[in-house]
């Protein structure tokens, strides 16, 4: 699933396409909408919420759009080439006098009064990429379970939104905190950690690279995610990878087993350094 700074960094590239511009074509390729022209009507701003997409018209009206696993946005001058993805998997076209934006395999894609986009996300926790960013409403949140696990915790995006499961795992390993343990048994870790999350975020927004290390070659800009059975870049232990979450909603996780020792009573093979059992996996709602 894309990362908040991806479409972070996607909201910026359409609202420069977009803000302030009339619609020469405005089509949303889904059933609920089939029937929608936006055509003639004017943008007002394109802004992220988390992993949201919320396009704003100047008539009071919001279309929201979501990448989940598989979406994209492409911008494109009138005339180029659309690479996206086959014509099928085109869900929305919205095109200027100067620019074609292109939405591919977008989901949860529903138009709805500017005033009501608290209906679409308003239970979503403090934004790490927005202008209201709050650390202590997120910290707050998330030690409102404190059984939870923190590797889940940090991807639950009611307690912070735009961490994905990248920035998750390079920033528990950054702050030596394995993904298993109980949000109670690393309090005193969980402000470091999501300002970790945040800071690696916010070095990463502006361009498409995602690197954690500082070094954009690729195989050296990733401390675990991705790098199962390599040593650690700092003890030499190799990388574990484990299913973690709830069942039919799991997402891979990495960890290094000695720089991220567990005191958490919640999965022994955890504790150990062992992923568990490898369960099913289905696309998380």
């Amino acid at each position: 699933m894309p990362e908040g700074d991806t479409v972070w960094l996607a909201a910026k590239r359409m609202d420069q396409a977009l803000a302030g511009a009339t619609l020469r074509r405005g089509e949303l390729r889904v059933p609920q909408l089939a029937a929608t022209d936006l055509t003639g009507r004017t943008v007002r701003e394109v802004v992220p919420r988390g992993k949201h997409m919320l396009i704003r018209l100047a008539d009071g009206w919001t279309l929201r759009t979501h990448y989940r696993m598989d979406g994209s946005w492409h911008v494109y001058r009138p005339g180029a080439k659309w690479r996206g993805g086959p014509p099928f998997s085109v869900r929305a076209v919205l095109a200027t006098d100067q620019w074609e934006c292109v939405g591919y395999r977008l989901h949860d894609m529903v138009l709805v009064p500017t005033e009501q986009e608290d209906r679409l996300v308003g239970h979503l926790g403090p934004d790490v990429l927005g202008p209201d960013w709050d650390l202590d409403e997120a910290l707050r949140r998330l030690r409102s379970g404190p059984d939870v696990e923190v590797g889940v915790a940090v991807l639950d995006q009611r307690n912070l939104c735009g961490p994905g499961n990248l920035y998750k795992a390079e920033a528990l390993f950054l702050t030596g905190v394995h993904p298993w343990a109980r949000v109670a048994d690393v309090d005193e870790k969980l402000e470091p950690l999501v300002t970790r999350a945040r800071t690696l975020m916010l070095a990463n927004r502006d361009h498409p690279e995602q690197s954690t290390t500082g070094d954009m070659r690729k195989g050296f800009d990733h401390w675990v995610y991705g790098r199962k059975g390599k040593p650690c870049r700092r003890c030499g232990t190799p990388i574990l990878m484990g299913d973690q979450g709830p069942e039919l909603q799991e997402r891979v996780t990495y960890w290094c087993p000695r720089c991220q020792a567990s005191r958490s009573p919640i999965d022994p093979q955890a504790r150990t350094g062992e992923p568990g059992r490898p369960r099913p996996r289905a696309t998380p709602g």
